[in-house]
């Protein structure tokens, strides 16, 4: 490079002079070329960054399983109607709602068949799914109750949550068949286990024939704090002594996860799940109270293997959320919230 004055300079081959600041912008422009070359070539060999799943974002697969939540995560009906309820479900995204059957509400032994189809009307307007019917009355009258008389209601209301689904088009009917030992009622008298199995069988027989006209499917609900059916085996045995495709189970990951492992279950119930509960519990705690379930993700269970498992079965029935607190201030953000962790557990996100 031959020299002329100190702020300007004349490359070989060319008898022009060029700036300083021209040479310094010519050289980075040719940098910025060969960069840009460089990586487009690269990204011609490589996958989209999008392309590529982040394990700690969401599950890198895609399940079928559909998502649906409980009515007991909502404040209804103090703060919700049940129109709001499922509006609120459909507008985070949920597939389905389970309702839940009581005394007095919408959902009720005084709800005329007119407003139980209206219930079902209203869910096709809104364009949501009914997963499933599940009550609470199962526990103040146990279909294995020592008392003949809060026995006798409990399969009389068993049978009446049976026709509302019915009447309603909903398929899947929670049943709890009974209970050894009810740890939050001071009213149960404890059922020795043998006689619990006798007297669930009994009053569960008594509504198969019912169901299977009704086309509705009793699905027999697993859970620890009532002492009965505590193994997938016993469950399984239950089930299928009955012989009827319209007797199933209804599987709760929370429920048995005191002492047991959501994932285990899976595979040896098999084809018999009907429908699931998708309940958070955390073994870091000692509190065997409802108090123990967790929102979702905030729990000790491994959803990872859990999906492994129902995978392998090729189960794609609702797996419905079930919380029985929902928020006092700004209760939509557990539904958003939920919503949000199912999308990650199915690999939606």
């Amino acid at each position: 490079m031959a020299k002329t004055d100190q702020n300007r300079c004349v490359p070989l081959g060319q008898n022009r002079t060029v700036s300083r600041r021209d040479a310094i912008a010519a050289g980075l422009a040719t940098t910025g070329m060969a960069f840009a070359t460089s990586t487009n070539a690269q990204d011609a060999t490589s996958p989209p960054a999008a392309s590529i799943k982040d394990d700690r974002k969401s599950s890198p697969k895609r399940y079928r399983a559909k998502k649906s939540i409980n009515q007991w995560a909502f404040p209804y009906p103090d703060r919700m109607s049940l129109r709001e309820c499922m509006q609120l479900a459909k507008d985070a995204g949920f597939d389905g709602i389970e309702l839940n059957y009581d005394l007095d509400n919408d959902l009720s032994p005084n709800a005329s068949n007119k407003e139980l189809v209206g219930i079902r009307d209203l869910a096709d307007e809104i364009g949501i799914e009914i997963s499933g019917l599940c009550s609470f009355l199962f526990w103040p009258y146990p279909l294995s109750s020592l008392d003949a008389s809060k026995r006798n209601r409990g399969i009389e209301l068993a049978g009446l949550m049976a026709d509302a689904a019915a009447t309603m088009k909903v398929e899947n009917l929670l049943v709890v068949p009974g209970a050894v030992h009810i740890p939050w009622r001071d009213d149960h008298t404890p059922v020795p286990n043998d006689k619990c199995e006798a007297l669930a069988r009994e009053a569960v027989g008594s509504l198969v024939k019912g169901a299977e006209k009704k086309g509705v499917s009793l699905n027999m609900e697993n859970i620890f704090f009532n002492g009965f059916l505590m193994t997938p085996m016993e469950m399984n045995d239950f089930v299928d002594g009955f012989g009827s495709e319209n007797v199933q189970v209804h599987y709760d990951t929370g429920n048995i996860s005191m002492f047991q492992h959501a994932e285990h279950w899976v595979p040896i119930l098999g084809q018999r799940t009907k429908n699931i509960h998708f309940k958070e519990f955390t073994k870091k705690g000692t509190d065997y109270s409802l108090e123990t379930f967790r929102p979702l993700l905030d729990g000790t269970t491994n959803w990872p293997a859990v999906m492994d498992e129902l995978e392998k079965i090729d189960y794609e029935g609702y797996v419905t959320f079930e919380y029985f607190h929902p928020y006092p201030h700004y209760p939509e953000a557990l539904i958003y919230q939920t919503s949000d962790s199912l999308d990650r557990i199915l690999g939606r996100i």
